[in-house]
């Protein structure tokens, strides 16, 4: 089995990141129920996909981002207008997918395409909802935990011997989850003493720590910090366009009127992913470089 994979990655090498883009689309579309139902606290198996006039939408009308764009955005069966949304959530965790598969191993590969599938859902509905449900943060730490034993390399470099590789690489994810969930946590009460107000859901500490059980406590930092710089800059254009004052969001905030309230989790988001399948090299020598530095 193993050999007949090398044999065709080595002749087609564009093979399976082609086949890992594809399925990617298709874990989107079905990313996309998952927004759309679990706030609403619906099945995401049971029913099928459906038009909102209440038709069932036909299986060569679902077909990830081809259907969408053959029909120009609109159903077959009443013309009602699709969001441009489901295309992208589609596309963008394909080209996540690919990212994922060019960047790691096959078995760690595999690893990201979870943790990927875990996270788009979870900053897209905490922009629809201001929250993170649990299944996106503790299940994702619990999943993390899992992967960490299952596929040591995810954290360290195996040596072989698998009890100890598991024991060091699940060693690193509770340090990654432990630090990630730590050090937003007193930033975020350290925010609510200086402004007086809550700042920061505690869905957010859950899901850096989640995040830092699959990239360990070095990309759980990046994402809180570099999160934040990709956040402030997706908020400017949205600023600019909107012209409104920000109102930062509270579980219990009654700010009212034409505020622009933020979610955190989608920053949080973008800075993992930004690690996991482009800066995580780069981030880890800075940390050891500096390291290095305070050793001296």
């Amino acid at each position: 089995m193993i050999e007949a994979f090398v044999e065709v990655n080595s002749a087609f090498p564009w093979f399976f990141a082609i086949m890992a883009a594809l399925f990617g689309a298709c874990v989107g579309s079905f990313l996309n129920v998952v927004i759309y139902r679990l706030p609403a606290g619906r099945s995401v198996v049971h029913p099928g996909s459906a038009c909102g006039c209440g038709m069932a939408i036909a299986w060569y009308d679902n077909i990830p981002i081809l259907s969408w764009c053959l029909l120009g955005g609109r159903a077959r069966c009443c013309k009602a207008r699709f969001s441009i949304r489901y295309p992208l959530v589609e596309a963008v965790t394909g080209l996540l997918f690919l990212g994922a598969w060019m960047t790691y191993p096959p078995l760690v590969a595999l690893v990201m395409f979870v943790f990927i599938g875990l996270l788009v859902p979870a900053a897209m509905i905490d922009l629809d909802t201001m929250e993170i449900p649990d299944v996106f943060s503790i299940g994702t730490f619990v999943i993390g935990a899992i992967c960490s034993v299952a596929v040591p390399a995810l954290h360290i470099d195996p040596t072989g011997l698998y009890f100890i590789d598991a024991m060091q690489s699940f060693i690193q994810c509770l340090l990654g989850a432990f630090v990630g969930s730590g050090v937003i946590l007193w930033l975020a009460l350290l925010s609510e003493v200086v402004f007086r107000k809550e700042t920061m859901g505690f869905g957010d500490v859950k899901l850096l720590g989640a995040i830092g059980a699959f990239l360990g406590w070095q990309g759980a930092v990046f994402a809180l910090f570099g999160g934040a710089v990709f956040g402030t800059l997706l908020l400017i254009p949205m600023l600019l366009f909107r012209k409104k004052t920000i109102v930062v969001p509270t579980e219990d905030s009654d700010e009212g009127g034409d505020g622009l309230r933020i979610p955190f989790g989608p920053s949080l988001v973008i800075g993992a992913l930004v690690y996991a399948l482009w800066l995580n090299g780069y981030v880890d020598d800075y940390f050891r470089q500096f390291s290095e530095v305070l050793n001296y």
